[in-house]
């Protein structure tokens, strides 16, 4: 960075830098845990010698903790997608079945809200349609901080919960469908540009529970890119100026995907191959009767425990998925 002519390019320069500095904070935390590991051993071989059961007990258990940090550290290593490393958008739409499939989008949108909790990341709403009756019609959820995407990606597919139905009457058992969809969020290091004269903005009243100021003004806000035909909306908050805010962050983050996905299908038709994007293939099946499974479809881990998941304990079907990719 000292270099001649190095900052003559700002773009470039702060892409670097940034770079630089994620690399030096994954290389710092190595350092901490293989300190930590290092004084834990001494003291371990010292507790043993002096005969402290209780020491070694403690230590035990301190060890089992970092053994886990190392384990996050490892799995973070697999993120090495050029774009892991940004904030995910995450997109919830419910398949066929009215009210079913609306509350099963529902509960995805429970599910990944309490995902970022537990890891701290923060998860800001940009768009939520309630449903009509129950669940719903469609949401985008904002979470922010380092690697949301490089795990998050893992989900994007078609989700698929066997249940008895709560609004059936006769208690059968109902299969519905919800598609997730995951883009890398745009980040100041990132240019989308996006021409005035081809955004087209609509204004309309924002529907569902809000209250009489949401259901009575114009607050909801439409964008249409007239160039490819994206259609993207926002009608969670009150204010318009802040729903055209959230929608324009939605639409950098599709355009940036659908301009990236562009590229790959022109590389691929140069290449003399075609590359299949798994966004519509059924990944995951979530069954709560008659017998209680979640069964991941592509890396064909189980897990019983079908409740934990569904609060947000996604990390073994992430692991899973990440370490097939890398092998």
């Amino acid at each position: 960075m000292a270099g001649p002519g190095f900052w003559d390019r700002p773009d470039h320069a702060q892409k670097t830098v940034a770079q630089l500095k994620r690399l030096k904070r994954t290389v710092d935390d190595w350092s901490l845990r293989a300190q930590a590991l290092s004084s834990l051993e001494e003291m371990l071989q010292l507790a043993e010698a002096e005969g402290d059961d209780g020491l070694v007990k403690d230590l035990s258990g301190e060890l089992e903790g970092l053994a886990k940090q190392i384990g996050d550290l490892e799995l973070r290593s697999l993120l090495s997608g050029e774009y892991d490393r940004l904030g995910a958008l995450v997109s919830i739409h419910p398949g066929a079945g009215g009210t079913e499939s609306q509350d099963w989008a529902q509960m995805l949108f429970r599910m990944y809200m309490r995902w970022a909790e537990r890891h701290g990341y923060a998860a800001n709403v940009l768009d939520l349609q309630p449903g009509e009756e129950a669940g719903i019609k469609d949401a985008y959820v904002e979470i922010t901080g380092d690697y949301a995407y490089g795990y998050l990606k893992a989900e994007s597919g078609v989700h698929r919960l066997v249940r008895i139905s709560p609004f059936d009457a006769a208690q059968r058992r109902h299969t519905s469908f919800a598609s997730v969809f995951v883009y890398p969020m745009v980040d100041d290091t990132i240019t989308v540009d996006i021409a005035p004269a081809d955004l087209r903005v609509d204004t309309f009243r924002a529907s569902g529970a809000g209250g009489q100021h949401v259901n009575k003004t114009e607050s909801a806000v439409r964008l249409t890119h007239i160039p490819t035909g994206l259609v993207v909306q926002s009608q969670a908050e009150r204010s318009q100026h802040r729903n055209r805010e959230n929608a324009l962050r939605i639409l950098r983050s599709r355009l940036f995907t659908h301009y990236e996905e562009e590229k790959r299908r022109k590389s691929a038709t140069i290449a003399g191959t075609k590359k299949n994007i798994d966004f519509g293939s059924q990944i995951r099946s979530y069954v709560v009767h008659p017998y209680t499974m979640v069964n991941d479809h592509r890396t064909e881990l189980k897990i019983s425990d079908v409740h934990a998941v569904l609060d947000g304990d996604l990390d073994a079907f992430i692991d899973a998925y990440l370490k097939r990719k890398d092998s």
